[in-house]
């Protein structure tokens, strides 16, 4: 089968979606996509009234919206066809993965107030992310070789890994960095 049709077929599994399947879908994908509008609309705000921010707060709305993106395609192989395969170790790699992923990304907004008291455990958190994220793909290529997981997924966690890298790196960049032009856009918010 061509990737295309590959593709077209494991989207289309969205329609065997239960009720409860399209609440953890829309609430997960949800997240992700409040956190594309929240990042990339306080930059856009501050860019509007003439703040400069640095390339690499950039990177963290284009990061989630990469990751967002990908997820949307990934979960959809998550609540059909790979649904029994996941729900045992699997699914709790992916629990672990996302608890430290949000807690991380809310100690980071913290940190702009209380900066010595929290990038230790918002460090700790992220690494940890990417920690249960790497086990995950273990649990991913181990399915693949065995023929219990398809190409659609596999490229989604490529999409996975880098929107989420490239989300993570540029906020700790612009965290050390000092968080350039937050103030500024906090004391022009409209």
């Amino acid at each position: 089968m061509s990737f295309p049709s590959e593709f077209a077929v494991y989207v289309g599994r969205v329609r065997e979606f239960t009720p409860r399947d399209w609440a953890v879908y829309v609430g997960w994908v949800g997240l992700m996509l409040g956190l594309v509008l929240a990042t990339g609309g306080f930059l856009l705000i501050g860019h509007s009234n003439g703040v400069q921010f640095p390339q690499a707060a950039w990177c963290v709305p284009l990061g989630a919206l990469v990751f967002a993106a990908s997820i949307a395609i990934d979960t959809i192989g998550h609540r059909t066809i790979y649904k029994s395969e996941i729900a045992g170790a699997e699914g709790l790699v992916h629990g672990i993965t996302i608890a430290c992923g949000v807690a991380s990304s809310v100690l980071l907004c913290a940190a702009y107030s209380h900066r010595d008291s929290l990038w230790v455990p918002a460090m700790i958190l992220t690494v940890l992310s990417f920690i249960y994220s790497l086990v995950d793909e273990a649990f991913h290529w181990h399915r693949y070789v065995k023929q219990h997981s398809d190409r659609v997924e596999m490229w989604s966690h490529v999409g996975i890994l880098f929107g989420h890298g490239t989300m993570m790196v540029g906020w700790w960049a612009w965290f050390f960095g000092g968080y350039a032009g937050v103030s500024e856009t906090l004391m022009r918010w409209p």
